[in-house]
């Protein structure tokens, strides 16, 4: 795998030699009472065995205090720089003892109530934590050694921290979940490296070299990965159903890489398996981009697109043309989508669940009338900021999806009672109702909402001028709602 990564990155030209080192600088030896001549073959024994065979990886900064005392010290030049890496260790080694030392030793300690447990009980609990704190757990002994590893534990890698070397976490803690099954991690499904901003495309190529069963992977917030390292990880990883790259700003595209589209067979199509792609913040994205992945992610089902501020009505065009089958959509602050994108949102029907328009300051009644009429069994529509939006449409709105469930309308400042006494008649089934900063809203159509909608759970009516009388109306009908307000006469 080293020798696949330096071919491939030319800077990463000695990982093997790399892994040695951290192995050799970070090994623990449990000092023991014997002879010096034993102690030393144990400590080389140690060596030859972990240069041989990859040992599991500590993840954690080396100015914890765990590694202040003599079983946590390491020597490497890692601690000089104060970063944090992925430290390589042998299995905690058994206490070598001489026969006759045995019979003058102190009586042996009660053992420790943890250790009664049995062996599934122990996994479960390991089960419950997150990756760095594994690790740490099979430096403690050979029996946790050998639990902390059960392949049971790893269908999840979760990394977070913005100073952790993600890249070298992730190749050692793959090496030795490739123990068993050489070159190939097949039951890591749930990569979350969320918020790493040292993770790179290095990284990504690892998990797409070693892990063939991927179905969940996680990099928000990395904006040091590429388009090249995405497209490995989807065209190696043929189950793949959830990636989010959000706030990856290099990341413009999400395709096959060429040697993938030419080996695929005409029935397979170049198609990826991905259902769930995030978006957000990937600010570089165009619609030539968006027709990519349209084009070649034909099963999407949820597809968030905020603040992806390039994109225009044509992009979503394309995305209804490839994607059918999509129940979430959002494209909130995408200023340049219009009632003409709207329209062609609406061509997706009863299969759209949940649409976000927030802030898309060009829609008004034309293109809501458009997604009432067509999206009949739409729960969820967030319309905050969008000015041009009137009672007019809310009417429409609220007699064709009567199944609405949430529904946020704040900074519409032409919606006024009217229109909620028209979703008050209709829409019985409303929980969730925002109404900020509605100038036009007064108490009267509040009072009309909480006589009609028992289940309402959230109103957000700040900065509306609304009576303290009015709230408590609201309180009395619908006693699970928890009101937002801005009143101070109101508690």
């Amino acid at each position: 795998m080293g020798a696949n990564n330096g071919k491939q990155y030319g800077s990463e030209g000695k990982g093997s030699s790399s892994i040695s080192s951290d192995v050799s600088s970070s090994t623990d030896h449990t000092p023991t009472k014997a002879q010096k001549n034993v102690a030393t073959s144990e400590d080389s024994d140690l060596s030859m065995r972990t240069l041989s065979t990859p040992s599991p990886a500590l993840i954690c900064p080396p100015n914890l205090p765990g590694f202040q005392n003599g079983r946590g010290s390491s020597t490497s030049s890692s601690s000089i720089t104060g970063e944090t890496v992925a430290m390589v260790h042998s299995p905690p080694p058994t206490r070598l003892t001489h026969p006759l030392i045995r019979l003058a030793s102190k009586p042996q300690k009660e053992q420790a109530s943890i250790d009664r447990l049995p062996d599934h009980s122990m996994v479960q609990i390991f089960s419950f934590l997150p990756t760095n704190q594994l690790c740490r757990c099979a430096r403690v002994c050979r029996r946790w050694y050998n639990l902390a590893w059960d392949p049971r534990l790893w269908r999840t890698i979760r990394l977070t921290g913005e100073t952790i070397n993600v890249d070298r976490a992730l190749k050692v803690l793959t090496r030795r979940l490739c123990q068993d099954t050489p070159n190939v991690c097949l039951m890591l499904e749930t990569v979350t490296v969320s918020g790493c901003r040292r993770l790179t495309d290095r990284g990504l190529y690892t998990i797409a070299q070693c892990c063939p069963e991927l179905r969940r992977l996680e990099v928000s917030g990395c904006y040091n990965i590429s388009n090249e390292a995405v497209f490995d990880v989807v065209s190696l990883c043929p189950n793949l159903e959830h990636l989010d790259v959000s706030g990856c700003s290099k990341v413009t595209c999400i395709s096959l890489t060429r040697e993938a589209s030419i080996k695929l067979s005409p029935l397979h199509g170049k198609q990826i398996s991905i259902r769930y792609l995030d978006m957000t913040d990937c600010f570089v994205l165009e619609d030539e981009g968006l027709h990519t992945i349209a084009a070649h992610c034909t099963q999407l089902t949820h597809l968030y697109l905020r603040r992806c501020v390039r994109l225009t009505d044509e992009g979503l065009r394309y995305l209804v043309i490839y994607c059918a089958s999509i129940k979430e959509l959002s494209v909130s602050d995408c200023r340049f989508v219009s009632d003409f994108g709207l329209r062609e949102i609406a061509k997706l029907e009863s299969r759209l669940r949940y649409l976000s328009i927030a802030h898309c300051g060009r829609v008004t009644d034309v293109g809501i009338r458009y997604v009432a009429k067509y999206c009949s069994k739409l729960r969820y529509l967030n319309a905050r900021g969008c000015e041009g939006i009137t009672d007019h449409g809310v009417e429409y709105l609220a007699k064709n999806c009567t199944k609405l469930k949430s529904l946020d309308i704040g900074k519409c400042p032409l919606v006024s009672d009217t229109g909620l006494e028209c979703l008050a008649l209709n829409c019985f089934n409303l929980k969730r109702l925002s109404l900020k900063s509605c100038e036009s809203i007064t108490g009267q159509g509040l009072q009309i909402v909480a006589a009609n909608c028992f289940d309402l759970q959230t109103l957000n009516v700040q900065d509306c001028e609304v009576s303290v009388e009015a709230l408590r109306f609201v309180k009395r009908h619908c006693k699970r709602c928890v009101i937002e307000h801005t009143n101070p006469a109101f508690f």
